[in-house]
């Protein structure tokens, strides 16, 4: 299972960040596949949430989300 992990920080409170865990459910996704529809995925999360600002993301496996972006 591929998870997309995004860095997330308020605007008016920049010391104010937090990490976000997006799942991708299906089996057969790469980490290339998350990376490139990642974008996508982001935007639609933002869009959802204007206060907070995506500072940085990556794609990993759901074994890594522990991991420091």
């Amino acid at each position: 299972m591929i998870v997309l992990v995004m860095s997330v920080c308020l605007y008016v409170e920049a010391s104010t960040c937090k990490n976000v865990h997006l799942t991708y459910s299906a089996q057969s996704v790469s980490p290339m596949q998350c990376m490139m529809g990642g974008q996508a995925q982001i935007a639609q999360w933002s869009n959802g949430h204007p206060k907070w600002q995506v500072k940085r993301w990556k794609c990993v496996s759901a074994a890594e989300i522990t991991k420091d972006i």
